[in-house]
This record gives structure tokens, C-alpha cells and sequence, in this order.
């Protein structure tokens, strides 16, 4: 085998990689659109099923179902009526009947509350409501800074109308070309797809639509672009906005009646749009004129030109010699294209036939649908219709003709259409003779680089002169094309015309930190510690000299059309995608649409660096772009979703799952069915390879995944900060309960029911147990403890924020966290040790390393029983004294959001070194 052939055969397996790569790319894609799909079936049902159960009918099935049920010894939710007897029992022995009671009666509100309300909500209840709603979709309608003030990559985005190649060929790829010579990125979308619009939108600084009537959606996308501080601009190269002068095209009346109509009712529609904008693009001065009359400020006129494509077909036909026609004929080419030019060409149909009557070498091609004048039949075989064809084609027809000729009616319609026939027939150096409308007289001068006939005799004149004469209709071909060469090639377009409105962008330079943060909630949906974490980062990194920028998700908005977002927090730029709380885990772990999205605000911020958070449902794609693009990122670790199926490795029956090193047939046993764990490891595990760095917040959590095969130099501790005290604690009062607090909801993996064990088993009434109840500041309790069987005092609050977080604390001596997993932080602790607050924790896990056993606080074996619990709460009852004068000694070397960001930074800048 030779050196060759091995070289041969890599480029051939390159090739079939990269194959398989386009392959498996697009299949993800058609994936992610019946996805779509699916989700938009599904909210469709659900839509329907919230009418259904809102009607009177529906509650009569609801009954009627209920008592065949219990006939049938079912209850409602289909348990059999025996277990709910004995549970009933059960109940009533331990708590009594008012117990069961007031459980049945909060079970019935609840689903109350799960149905569509005929009547009206209490005031306070409606108006939290209400306010939260604002509070959340607030942010997303406020205007935010412009693109290039943000420092985003130049970019001009065009919506466009491209059903019509021709349009589309001169006024949005020419402007491409135009644009992209001048230095800016150009993102061209169809207006039918409002979706891929107004995601290209949130990063453009500029807008054009093209030939867009104002329609709801082209509406939608002008206010978007508006609160981008964008003033867009609507571009046409015909006059299709006034009814008026539209309607004087004498073209129309070769149309049907119903043509006719829709055509005109479209004119109101596009200077509506022109209106909106407030800017117009026109393709000649007479229909600039005209756009300034209809009421716009400002207008700027871009003629139709040359561009690559032309000049590439153009140079390829003209290196083909002509061969010679064996009867002598001289061609002369007509244009139409549509069947709206018939009154165009009656203007040289008497000299064209005249001079066809004189010189019988004459024959006509017409490209396109027309209808000739009666006289034309007696040429017969001296007229050929040709069908229309693409672009290239009707330039190498164009091409073997020896004359081109482009008429059109006198009218205030025609003045204001561009000089294309003559650009087409130049640049190939055919001699044209044109009907003298204002942009031909710009360009064409007699008898030097074309003609312009404007009556019968000048028609049969100059088409006679250029058939008898082979040197001028060289010498005439010749120079026109010098001519549109010299003023209509794309360079000098985009330098004279277009860099007039549209110059040269200055990219900004910077020495500082561009750091990208991802993570599933952002203001102003936060939820979780991860979100506080990646929230808190995020602002301090800002202020250590860093340019952030935020990719996130946001709950889906109708009139968004699924597009990213871009919106701003506390001076940061934030893009959100559009994401489902109904997502299934599956699917979040690839989500192509978004990654798309990603994708296109990667490349206009262009960060160093990517700080990856907690992305569960925007997808792995991300990390997958990152490595494409040439990006390095940085993944925290905040939890072991990238690990287990189950987020925080709790088991479907509540326990914690203390696998350390995961074994996928343990984890089949706990999610029986689910056939995708081993892929599901496998991207998980690759991706997190190709990884920079990963930072864990704590030294427990860095064990696991050093348990699971990670490199110890690959993963790091970067420990989360946390809110510090404002106001000093208030310490506990001599001779006073000691008061407990506990913030971890009704999960028994959070240890909600030890804690209910071990209180309802203390002898002492000497306390006060304070729970904090998370949805009273939604305007309903979840929690009812008045089933309890203690000797003590229990109190419930409202969760706590920023402006109540001291609050809760000096309401509290003790902070009970008992969590029945090992923990990958424990963001309460941490803010109870740092107001002098003593902790009862579980450990081992991230909650317990800040904890010395009494020093700060007791230590519990994570084992599930309430009897060390219990234990360290009434050694704590038995010395309360203890509490009245404690202050944490060993505070200090608690983090903050400030030391952990100026760690992280460090870590960022090495990767990016």
C-alpha cells in the first residue's frame, strides 16, 4: 500500500463523517419541528380541555363518574374505596376527626382551585395574582439598549418577500452583497417565517423590510424592532403602495377583475407598512418622491445594479463566441416575464413591425407570457415565444440576441420602475433601444452606449440602424457595458449609494472579560439556588470589569411566534428561548431550536468563554456549538443532573439514592422502562470531557463526580456565596421558647416528616417551631398543621426574599435541615451560620462542610430515622441558655458573592489563556 492510499482513505472517512454529521444534524432538526409540533397539539388539548371542564355539562359527567365509582368501590382518583377507608382510619386514630376532616376539606379546595372559576377571586388572592404576572412579563416588554451599543457583531436583518425571484435577486441579494462589502453581517428571512424574524431581530442594528404589507405579524415585528431602539426600513422598487397611482397602470387591465382587486387592496396594506416603519428604501428617485409624499421622514434611493451572480453569467456567456447564423437572422429580445407588460410593449409595436416589414432579417424572441398586437401574425415562424425560465437561462437567451429592447408605457408608474432591461442587455453588450423613461435617461445616451425611442419612427429608425449595422451595434454594446461596469458594479453601489445610509461598521475592541452565563431561569423567573447562584455571578462579574451577557428561557408567549427574546436585567443583556414547562426530560436533552438560538447570540456577543449553570431543557446542542464555534466553556455543577436521570437523585419512593459511582442497573431499577440511559450517559459524559473546567460548589459534590471518572484537575471548587446580614441577629432572650425555624417544604427528602415526628414526640412546650410555607405569597396556604399532636407553638410564614431574608433569621435561634440527600451546597445553611443562627443538619454532603458538631451547630447521620434529630433538639431544649449570648465564631471564613466571583473570574481568564 502506498503513502498514498492511507492518506485517501482518511479523506474518504472524513468525508463519510461529516456525512453522517449533516445527516444526524437535520434528522435532530425534523425531530424538534414534530416536537413542536406535538407541544403545540398538546397546549391545543389542553386548551380545549379547560373549556370542556369550565362547562355545566362537564361537572354533571364529573359526577355521575364519581358515583359509578364508588358503586364500583373506586374512589375519584380510581384507589380502591377500602385503602381510602382504612387511610381515613388511620388518620382519625393518630389526629383525630377534625383532622381528616380539615384534610378532606383542603384536598376538595385544592382541586377547587385546579378548575376554571365561574366566580370571582377573593381581592387580595387576585390582585398577588396579578401582580406577579405583571411582575414576570414586565421585563420583556421594556425598551433596551440597541444593538451596537451593546458592542454585538454589525448586523443588518431583512425581511423580505421573496416569492419573487426577480425582487428578490435585485433588492434583497444585491443588498446582501452590497451590505457585506461595507463590512456587516446580513441575515435574510422570508416575513413568512415571523418566528426565524424576530429571533434574527434581537441582535440586528438594523431592519429592512422588504416588500411586506402590513399584515399582524409584520406588524408585531416593527413594534419589536422599535423597542430594540430601531428605526426600521421598508424598501420597495415598484409603486405598490399608492392606490392612486397604482391603479393608473393601464399593465393591470390585462388581469381578471378578482386579480385586479387584490392587487389594489394590497397597496393599502403596503404604505400602511411604509407608514409604520417611517423610513423608506425606493429603487428611483421618482418613487423616493413619491414615498415622501406619502408621509415618511426620511428616504434614501439604491438602484437596482450589477452583482456577482450577473457579472459570473455575464463573463461565462460573453467567453462563448457566437457562432453564425447560417440565414442571417438578427434577433431581437423581449423580456416580459409576466402577462402585466401587454400595454408595455404596444408602445414599440407599431415600429417594431414596421421595421420588421423593411428588413426581413428580422425575428423576434419574446421570454415570457404577452400578448402580441393582431399584426404580429403575419410574421409568422419570425416570432418565437419562449417559456420563462431562471435567471441564467434568460441571460444565455439574452446573450445570443444582437438587439434588446425594453418599452414601457409613459406613466408616473413607469418612471418610477429601475432600468434593469438595459443593466441585463449591457453587461452582456447587446445594444438596446428603450422607451425614455426617467431612469433610462440617466443612463442611456443615443447612439453612444444605447437609444431611447420615444414614438413609431424613432422604434423603426433605430432598430433598422442597429440591423444594417454589425460595427454599431458593437461599438454601442461595447460601451454601454464599459458604462454599467463604471457605476452599477456592486463595489460602486455599496460605496455611493448604499454606504450613504448604511456605512461601514466600527466593530468595537475591548481588553475586558467576555463572559456568556446559561442557565434554565433568569430574572425574572427565578427559581432555585442554582438561578440565585447563576444570577449573583452574573451581576458581580459585571462589576469586576467583565462584559456578561445571559442566555436563558422564558415561559412561552403566543404572540412571540417560539423566536428568542432578548430583554435586560439590572444592566445586563438577557436572551431568553422560549421553553415549556411541559417539556419531557427526553426531549430537554436536546433542543435543537434552542441551541439555534444559542447559537445566534453567541456569534453576536462573541464571548471568550461560556459559563454553563443549570441548562436541564435547553439542551446539550449548546455545549455541542460551543465546541463548533471554537468557544471554550465552563460547566458548575450545581446538582447531579448530569449524572442521573433524577436531578437530585431522589428515588421515586422519596429516599436518596447514595450510588456514588453510578451504576446505569441500579438506575433501570429506579426508572423502569427508560430505554435511553446509556445515550444518555454517553452525551452527558462526552460533553462534559470537552469541558474546559468544571466547578463544583463544595468538595462533597466534586467527590462524586471524581467517583464517576473526571479528571481531579479537570474539576474544581468554586463555593457559592449567599446573601450576608444586613442588621445583626437578634439573639435569643433568656427565659424565652427557643424558636426552630425549617424552610424545606413537604418533601420527606427535604425531612419534612422527621421534623413532624420529632416535634409531635417532644415533652417540652418550651419552643416555637416557625415553617415557612412557600405558597402564601401566591395567596393560598399549602401547609395545615393543625393536625399536629404537639405541646409547643408552630408558626407558618411567607417565603422570604432579599427585603425579608433578615427577618425570618431574627425570628429564628435554630435552623433545622435535615435533608435526606447528600447535598451539593445547602444555601440555607450558609445563611443561617452567617447571622449566628446554630444549624441541626444531616451530613455527609455539601450542607455539612461549613458545620464544626458544637461549634456552630450538631451534625446528624443521613440515615432517615428521627431519632438523632430528636436527639439534637432536645439537648438544645435542655441547655437554651446556650443560645443567648452564641455568635459563630468561625464566620469569617464563610463565602461571599463577591470572593466567589473573583474566583471565578480567575478560572474563566485560565481558560481562556
Amino acid at each position: 500500500m502506498t503513502e498514498k492510499q492511507p492518506q485517501e482513505i482518511l479523506e474518504k472517512r472524513l468525508r463519510h463523517v461529516e456525512a453522517l454529521l449533516e445527516c444526524y444534524r437535520g434528522a435532530a432538526f425534523l425531530h424538534s419541528v414534530r416536537a413542536d409540533v406535538n407541544a403545540e397539539d398538546a397546549a391545543h388539548v389542553r386548551h380545549l380541555l379547560f373549556g370542556w371542564n369550565k362547562s355545566p355539562l362537564s361537572r354533571v359527567g364529573r359526577a355521575l363518574r364519581g358515583g359509578w365509582l364508588l358503586v364500583h368501590g373506586q374512589t375519584v382518583e380510581g384507589r380502591p374505596l377500602k385503602e381510602a377507608v382504612q387511610r381515613a382510619r388511620e388518620i382519625v386514630e393518630k389526629d383525630g376527626v377534625k383532622s381528616l376532616y380539615r384534610r378532606v376539606r383542603r384536598r376538595l379546595d385544592a382541586r377547587l382551585q385546579q378548575r376554571p372559576k365561574t366566580k370571582k377571586k377573593s381581592g387580595k388572592s387576585k390582585e398577588i395574582l396579578s401582580e406577579n404576572v405583571e411582575k414576570v412579563l414586565n421585563p420583556y416588554r421594556q425598551v433596551v439598549p440597541p444593538a451596537r451599543d451593546l458592542g454585538l457583531v454589525p448586523k443588518i436583518l431583512i425581511v423580505a418577500e421573496l416569492s419573487i425571484p426577480q425582487c428578490a435577486k435585485y433588492r434583497v441579494w444585491q443588498r446582501k452583497e452590497e451590505l457585506e462589502l461595507l463590512g456587516w453581517e446580513v441575515e435574510v428571512v422570508n416575513w413568512h417565517d415571523p418566528q426565524s424574524a424576530l429571533s434574527a431581530m434581537q441582535t440586528s442594528w438594523e431592519v429592512i423590510f422588504y416588500r411586506t404589507p402590513a399584515v399582524s405579524v409584520i406588524q408585531t415585528l416593527i413594534t419589536e424592532a422599535k423597542r430594540f431602539g430601531i428605526e426600521p426600513w421598508w424598501e420597495v422598487d415598484d409603486l405598490i403602495f399608492d392606490l392612486e397611482l397604482y391603479g393608473q397602470n393601464s399593465n393591470l387591465l390585462s388581469l381578471s377583475k378578482s386579480e385586479q382587486e387584490i392587487l389594489l387592496e394590497g397597496a393599502g396594506l403596503y404604505r400602511e407598512c411604509l407608514q409604520l416603519c417611517g423610513r423608506g428604501i425606493a429603487s428611483t428617485r421618482v418613487l423616493g418622491d413619491i414615498m415622501l409624499r406619502a408621509g415618511v421622514r426620511e428616504v434614501c434611493v439604491i438602484e437596482n445594479a450589477l452583482d456577482g451572480e450577473t457579472l459570473r453569467i455575464a463573463d461565462q456567456l460573453l467567453a462563448i463566441e457566437k457562432a453564425p447564423r447560417e440565414n442571417g437572422d438578427i434577433v431581437v429580445v423581449y423580456g416580459s416575464g409576466t402577462r402585466t407588460h401587454d400595454q408595455d410593449f404596444v408602445e414599440c409595436a407599431a415600429g417594431l413591425a414596421a421595421a420588421m416589414d423593411i428588413e426581413p432579417r428580422l425575428v423576434l424572441k419574446i421570454i415570457g407570457e404577452l400578448t402580441l398586437p393582431d399584426d404580429f401574425r403575419r410574421f409568422g415562424a419570425r416570432v418565437e415565444y419562449l417559456e420563462g425560465r431562471d435567471y441564467a437561462g434568460y441571460m444565455a437567451v439574452l446573450a445570443g440576441a444582437d438587439i434588446a429592447i425594453a418599452p414601457l408605457e409613459p406613466s408616473i408608474f413607469n418612471d418610477a420602475k429601475s432600468n434593469i432591461k438595459f443593466l441585463e442587455a449591457a453587461i452582456l453588450q447587446v445594444p438596446a433601444v428603450c422607451s425614455p423613461c426617467d431612469t433610462f435617461r440617466d443612463v442611456v445616451e443615443d447612439n453612444r452606449n444605447g437609444f431611447l425611442a420615444k414614438d413609431k419612427t424613432d422604434w423603426r429608425e433605430m432598430l433598422l440602424a442597429l440591423a444594417h449595422d454589425e460595427a454599431l451595434r458593437e461599438r454601442i454594446g461595447h460601451q454601454a457595458r464599459l458604462d454599467v461596469l463604471e457605476h452599477y458594479r456592486p463595489e460602486a453601489i455599496a460605496r455611493q449609494q448604499v454606504a450613504v445610509q448604511f456605512p461601514s461598521p466600527e466593530r468595537r475592541k475591548t481588553d475586558r472579560l467576555r463572559v456568556m452565563a446559561v442557565n434554565i431561569f433568569f430574572k425574572p423567573r427565578s427559581f432555585g439556588g442554582a438561578t440565585l447562584v447563576a444570577e449573583e455571578m452574573a451581576t458581580h462579574l459585571s462589576a469586576l470589569e467583565t462584559d456578561v451577557a445571559v442566555f436563558t428561557s422564558y415561559e412561552p408567549i403566543p404572540a412571540l411566534f417560539s423566536s428568542s427574546l432578548r430583554y435586560e436585567i439590572e444592566g445586563l443583556p438577557v436572551v431568553g428561548s422560549p421553553l415549556s414547562t411541559h417539556i419531557d426530560p427526553i426531549a430537554g436533552l436536546d433542543n435543537p431550536r434552542c441551541t439555534a438560538q444559542f447559537i445566534s447570540w453567541v456569534k453576536a456577543f462573541r464571548p471568550d468563554v461560556v459559563h454553563f449553570h443549570s441548562i436541564q431543557g435547553l439542551g446539550l446542542g449548546m455545549l455541542q456549538a460551543c465546541l463548533e464555534e471554537g468557544v471554550p466553556f465552563v460547566v458548575t455543577l450545581h446538582d447531579a443532573w448530569w449524572l442521573c436521570e433524577r436531578q437530585f437523585m431522589v428515588k421515586p419512593n422519596g429516599r436518596y439514592c447514595f450510588q456514588r459511582h453510578i451504576d446505569l442497573n441500579v438506575c433501570r431499577s429506579c426508572l423502569p422502562g427508560a430505554m435511553h440511559l446509556k445515550v444518555r450517559q454517553d452525551m452527558m459524559l462526552s460533553m462534559l470531557k470537552e469541558a474546559s473546567l468544571l466547578l463544583t460548589p463544595s468538595e462533597s459534590h466534586r467527590a462524586l463526580y471524581l467517583a464517576n471518572g473526571f479528571d481531579p484537575e479537570q474539576v474544581k471548587v468554586n463555593r457559592n456565596g449567599f446573601s450576608w446580614p444586613k442588621v445583626p441577629h437578634k439573639p435569643h432572650q433568656p427565659k424565652t421558647p427557643i424558636r426552630f425555624g425549617f424552610v424545606g417544604g413537604q418533601e420527606a427528602v427535604k425531612g419534612f416528616p422527621l421534623v413532624r415526628e420529632v416535634f409531635e414526640g417532644l415533652e417540652s412546650t418550651d419552643w416555637e417551631l416557625v415553617l415557612i410555607d412557600n405558597t402564601l405569597n401566591l395567596g393560598f396556604a399549602s401547609m395545615d398543621v393543625s393536625g399536629w399532636k404537639v405541646k409547643g407553638k408552630i408558626t407558618i410564614q411567607p417565603a422570604y426574599g432579599d427585603a425579608t431574608r433578615d427577618d425570618f433569621f431574627n425570628s429564628i435561634d435554630v435552623l433545622l435541615f435535615p435533608s435526606q440527600w447528600m447535598e451539593s451546597y445547602g444555601l440555607t445553611v450558609r445563611e443561617a451560620l452567617a447571622r449566628d443562627v446554630w444549624v441541626i443538619s444531616t451530613a455527609p454532603g455539601g450542607q455539612a462542610e461549613d458545620i464544626v458538631d458544637g461549634v456552630n451547630g450538631n451534625l446528624i447521620p443521613l440515615d432517615g430515622r428521627p431519632e438523632p434529630l430528636k436527639t439534637a433538639v432536645e439537648g438544645i431544649l435542655a441547655r437554651p441558655d446556650m443560645l443567648d449570648s452564641y455568635v459563630n465564631s468561625m464566620k469569617d471564613a464563610l463565602p461571599n458573592f463577591r470572593r466567589q466571583a473573583e474566583e471565578l473570574k480567575q478560572y474563566l481568564q485560565s481558560v481562556v489563556q
